[in-house]
C-alpha cells in the first residue's frame, strides 16, 4: 500500500486545526513534517504553537521541524524551505493551508483586514509555491496541495462576503494555474475542500462556541482526504478541486460516521459547495 513513509511535507498554518491533522496523519507514515506557522506562544482562544505541533507529530511517528512562518513574509518563506531541504534532503509535498477569514461585507470590511485575506490567502499560497517548485521538481512524486473550494462564480458566494471569497478563491485560482504551468513537469498541483463545516477552534470562534459545531466534522476527514490524494501518481490527477468525502468514497470509505463530532447531527455545510 502507498504510503508517504520517508516524504518531506511543508504545511503552512499547521501549528493547529487542519493543517495540523495532516500533519499527524503524514506522520504515522513516517513522514517528515515542516511545521511553518507563526504561532510561537500560545493564543488564548486558539491552542497550539509550532513547538507543541512538532512534538505531536514526532509522537506519532514521524519527524518533525518547527519553522516560524509568516506567509506574508518571503524571506520567512524561504528560509523556512531552506532549513527544511537542509533537514530532511529535499522537498516532496506543499500544503497550503494557512488562511484568514472575515465573513463580512463590503462596508464593514476595513482595507486591513481586506489586505490581509488577500496576503495570506492569495499571495502566501503563491509565495509558498514560488519558493518549493524548484525542490518539488526533484521529488519522485511531487504534489502541491492547497485548502480551497472548487472554482465558481455563483454570486451567492460573493454577495455576502466579496473580500473573504476573493481571497479564497483567488488559492482555488492558483491551483487551476499552477496545475497548467507545471504539468509537463510532473508536479501534481491539486485543491482540497471540505463538504462540511470543521471543527477547528477557529471555527468554533467564529460560529459561537461548541453549540454551533454540533453538525460539523473532525479535522481528520480532511487529513485523511488529503492523506489519499498524496500517495496518488503525480500525472494522475492534477488541476483537480476535491471534495473530502468524494474522495474518501473513491478509496471505498463509506462510513463517515466516526468523523462527525455530534453522531447523528444534521451536518452543516461549508461554504463554497
Amino acid at each position: 500500500m502507498a504510503s508517504l513513509t520517508g516524504k518531506t511535507l511543508f504545511i503552512t498554518g499547521a501549528s493547529r486545526g487542519i493543517g495540523l491533522a495532516i500533519a499527524l496523519r503524514a506522520a504515522r507514515d513516517g513522514a517528515n513534517v515542516t511545521i511553518a506557522a507563526k504561532t510561537t506562544v500560545p493564543h488564548p482562544k486558539l491552542p497550539g504553537t509550532i513547538y507543541t505541533a512538532a512534538q505531536a507529530v514526532e509522537a506519532a511517528g514521524g519527524r518533525a521541524l518547527a519553522c516560524v512562518v509568516d506567509v506574508r513574509d518571503e524571506i520567512q518563506i524561504r528560509d523556512a524551505v531552506d532549513k527544511t531541504v537542509a533537514t530532511f534532503g529535499g522537498i516532496d509535498i506543499l500544503v497550503n493551508n494557512a488562511s484568514a477569514i472575515s465573513l463580512t461585507g463590503t462596508l464593514s470590511t476595513p482595507l486591513k483586514r481586506f489586505d490581509l485575506m488577500h496576503q495570506i490567502n492569495t499571495r502566501g499560497t503563491f509565495a509558498c509555491a514560488q519558493a518549493c517548485i524548484p525542490h518539488l521538481r526533484k521529488a519522485a512524486n511531487p504534489h502541491i496541495l492547497t485548502l480551497s473550494p472548487p472554482l465558481s462564480l455563483d454570486p451567492r458566494w460573493f454577495g455576502p462576503h466579496l473580500a473573504y471569497a476573493l481571497a479564497k478563491f483567488g488559492m482555488s485560482l492558483c491551483t487551476l494555474g499552477l496545475a497548467e504551468e507545471l504539468r509537463t513537469e510532473g508536479i501534481a498541483v491539486n485543491s482540497l475542500w471540505p463538504r462540511t463545516i470543521i471543527a477547528t477552534s477557529a471555527v468554533r470562534n467564529l460560529l459561537g462556541g461548541e453549540d454551533a459545531i454540533r453538525g460539523a466534522r473532525t479535522p481528520e476527514i480532511v487529513a485523511d482526504a488529503a492523506h489519499a490524494v498524496l500517495i496518488r501518481d503525480r500525472r494522475a490527477h492534477t488541476g483537480r478541486f476535491f471534495i473530502d468525502d468524494d474522495v474518501l468514497a473513491a478509496e471505498g470509505v463509506t462510513n463517515l460516521a466516526p468523523y462527525a463530532v455530534v453522531p447523528g447531527a444534521p451536518l452543516l455545510s461549508d461554504l463554497f459547495v
